[in-house]
């Protein structure tokens, strides 16, 4: 059968509504979850010339008139298309139609068996009443077994007695109909008797109808009763003279014509006559007042049913009424709850209000004394604005004339390059040095970088830490040749570049000075820390690179090319201060090493810095140099606190040009032009951070992200920390005097800034610069006790 396609189900119900309610409840449940549709076979009975079927019953048509038979044959249609309204709508949505079976002649079991076999019904539930209205009469149930043992195979008999299936078993002369559970619910022997068991009173104690039907059983069965007693009568009279005609015939025999004896005869034949008549008139009124009685009990039942239909009516009212009473009750009593609760609040916001009475006395007073503090605060605070005005003064007087001296020594020592001198403080160390420095080369000191173990290990000589760096690249150089490039690479020296403090020839190894915070590349990319770059300090650390890298690629002795220049070679030391490493020590093809690849890799790093992503390749994202605001929002990375956009922009732009040097070689483009451009955003974003260094100080609130960054001016170009008494040397930078000093008695006599020869190592105490630091310091000490 296609899925679409719906199956017919033909239920059979009779005149009992109840009972067709209860059928097609069972058929709907039966075929819930089936694609059904109803189709409903109700018995049409023929208006009958003596008998018409009212509300009442059946009653004689003789006994109305006909008008009276005519509304009650009009009142039967009605009843019968109102009920067929009522199954349609308790079938719901299920599609159901009527069929309506006229009941002709034949008997009703032969008639349903017609009805299969035309209709060509595969499915048929049919209801007790269809057959006859009550399970006292035999013909029911041998009717429901003759349609039982006659339909056809194909077709399925579901037979519902009160709403529940029964089955039918037996043979002739025993037929048994038992429930779904083996109860036994009426049984019929012999053809003749029927019986029936205590469940079948259960399972018509419902059905009205079948009780009324029974009481017209009886009253037909007492009619027919006193027809036969009349015919008995009848008989018994014509008996009674049936003696009377062998006298007569004996009279004749005997020629005995008395006259006066044929006369008593003749009178006693009239009297029989008579007899007879009236006997007949008593039967015909016993019949008219059983009639009549049938009326009188049809009235009574139709009245009964309608006080029953009152009193289930007043019921139902009665209940709903004390429903709604209960609901009363309740909301009354939800009602008094919430008054109560109520008055508790009530007496609550009463305590309440006293309360808050007493605290606003309290808090007039404590405001006034307020208004007081914040007057003397105001004062303090217009006083601190003009302290701060005057340092911002001093520093900004203190910046030109540092920015004087340094122009002034770069024009006058421009020309004057010379050698980095002799190798200073550099040494060779033994492989069992190495081994006691690094406990036999233990994995506990072995260092990760990005996640992964390098062959690099921490060591210490002379209570001091250093790193360690293999290096099995360089197997195939000879003892001459390694330490000749190491004392060449252990000459560089600059603040920004990672120094060298001794080499191993056997194994093959360079000692360097130890990075406390590792590589940029753990600091950007791995989430093992707790705590990320700030804008700030990227723009400073991208600053340092470009210094260190500026100072290989300018050595006057013999420049030097990165050419690897990636966050895993810059490394930060306690202080976060960044330094180059792996310089001199990977051989480099000549066509790809060159100035426009260190411009390349600087562009890539500062695009590291911005985003925080680890890439080198293409630009994934759609960034340019005239991108939107949202666009450039969007691509920077949330572990450096809030990026001031233009600045970003700015490095945006600069880093494009940077990466772009292959395709579009310029002239102009050094890596001192971009050191100038990232001193110029740096210096922008100095200004940036002292602006909201004042505006915390202005608020009194010094809890502020980044509020305890230094000023660049105050930290010393070497050890990137706060100095202490700073100097000012030849080269018109100022340092720690403790600093400056090492690296001049070490044998240098050139800037450590600029790498540039010293005029002089003379040095000079900056005084001012003195006295902002100590400044400085107390506001920040002050701020930290508040």
């Amino acid at each position: 059968m296609d899925a679409t396609q719906k199956e017919k189900i033909y239920v059979a119900i009779g005149d009992d509504a109840q009972d067709g309610f209860n059928t097609l409840n069972w058929a709907l449940k039966k075929w819930n979850s089936h694609p059904i549709s109803i189709v409903i076979l109700h018995v049409t009975h023929n208006i009958s010339k003596d008998y018409v079927y009212t509300p009442f019953g059946k009653l004689p048509a003789r006994s109305l008139n006909d008008e009276k038979l005519e509304a009650l044959r009009k009142d039967e249609k009605e009843r019968i298309k109102k009920l067929f309204s009522k199954y349609i709508a308790f079938c719901g949505k299920v599609s159901a139609e009527i069929r309506e079976v006229e009941k002709l002649d034949e008997s009703m079991q032969k008639r349903v068996i017609d009805l299969i076999i035309g209709l060509g019904i595969t499915k048929l539930v049919m209801g007790f009443s269809f057959m006859k209205p009550s399970l006292k009469s035999k013909g029911a149930i041998s009717g429901l077994f003759y349609v039982h043992q006659h339909k056809p195979s194909l077709c399925e008999l579901f037979i519902i007695c009160g709403g529940k299936q029964v089955f039918l078993r037996g043979n002739n002369d025993e037929k048994i109909m038992e429930d779904d559970s083996g109860v036994m619910v009426a049984k019929m022997r012999d053809k003749n008797r029927l019986s029936a068991s205590p469940s079948t009173i259960n399972l018509v104690q419902n059905q009205w109808e079948f009780y009324l039907q029974d009481i017209e059983n009886y009253y037909q069965e007492l009619s027919s009763s006193n027809l036969e007693e009349g015919s008995y009568v009848q008989d018994n009279d014509i008996s009674q003279i049936s003696p009377i005609e062998p006298h007569v015939i004996e009279l004749n025999n005997s020629n005995k014509n008395n006259a006066e004896k044929i006369e008593i005869l003749k009178n006693k034949l009239n009297e029989a006559h008579k007899t007879i008549e009236l006997k007949r008139k008593e039967t015909k009124e016993n019949i008219e007042r059983r009639t009549k009685a049938e009326w009188a009990i049809s009235l009574c039942n139709t009245r009964a049913e309608e006080i029953e239909g009152r009193i289930r009516e007043e019921v139902s009212t009665k209940e709903g009424l004390n429903k709604e009473l209960q609901l009363e009750k309740d909301q009354r009593e939800e009602m008094r709850i919430e008054i109560e609760e109520r008055k508790q609040r009530m007496s609550s916001l009463v305590e309440l209000q006293s309360e808050l009475s007493n605290k606003l006395q309290i808090s007039t007073i404590a405001r006034s004394r307020a208004e007081t503090q914040v007057e003397r605060a105001v004062r303090e605070r217009a006083e601190m604005v003009r302290e701060i005005e005057e340092l911002r003064r001093q520093r900004d007087v203190l910046n030109r004339r540092i920015e004087f001296c340094k122009q002034k020594d770069a024009i006058g020592m421009a020309a004057r390059l010379s050698d980095n001198g002799a190798n200073f403080g550099m040494r060779e160390y033994s492989e069992v040095e190495l081994r006691l420095a690094t406990d036999d080369f233990s994995e506990r000191l072995r260092l990760k970088s990005g996640g992964d173990w390098s062959n690099v290990y921490r060591g210490r000589f002379n209570h001091s830490s250093v790193a360690i760096k293999m290096l099995p690249s360089f197997a195939s150089l000879s003892r001459e040749d390694f330490q000749s490039k190491m004392r060449f690479l252990g000459d560089i020296r600059q603040p920004h570049l990672v120094a060298m403090v001794g080499f191993c020839s056997e194994p093959k190894s360079i000692i360097l000075e130890y990075m406390g915070n590792g590589s940029l590349q753990d600091m950007l990319f791995s989430r093992r820390r707790n705590r990320g770059l700030r804008w700030h300090d990227r723009i400073r650390i991208a600053t340092e690179v470009c210094s260190g890298l500026g100072f290989l690629n300018s050595s006057p002795q013999r420049p030097i090319l990165h050419c690897h220049l990636n966050p895993a070679h810059v490394l930060l030391d306690r202080n976060l201060v960044a330094k180059i490493t792996g310089f001199g020590l990977q051989d480099c093809d000549d066509k790809e090493c060159n100035v426009e690849s260190d411009l390349r890799n600087i562009g890539i790093l500062l695009m590291q810095l911005l985003t925080g992503r680890d890439w080198a390749g293409p630009i994934e994202e759609p960034m340019t140099m005239d991108m939107d605001r949202e666009t450039l929002v969007n691509v920077l990375d949330d572990m450096a606190g809030q990026w001031p956009l233009d600045l970003a922009k700015e490095i945006v732009s600069l880093a494009m040009i940077c990466m772009s040097v292959k395709s579009k070689p310029s002239l102009n483009l050094s890596i001192g032009r971009v050191l100038e451009e990232l001193n110029k955003i740096r210096r922008k974003g100095d200004e940036i951070v002292a602006r909201e260094d004042r505006k915390v100080i202005i608020g009194g609130c010094i809890d502020r992200e980044g509020s305890s960054d230094v000023p660049s001016v105050f930290l010393c170009p070497i050890l990137q920390e706060v100095m202490k008494n700073p100097h000012v040397a030849a080269d018109g930078f100022s340092y720690e005097h403790e600093a400056i000093e090492q690296w001049l008695h070490s044998g240098h006599d050139t800037s450590p800034m600029t790498n540039l020869r010293l005029k002089h190592t003379l040095l000079t105490p900056n005084y001012t610069l003195r006295s902002f630091l100590e400044e400085w310091q107390t506001k920040q000490s002050t701020k930290i006790v508040n």
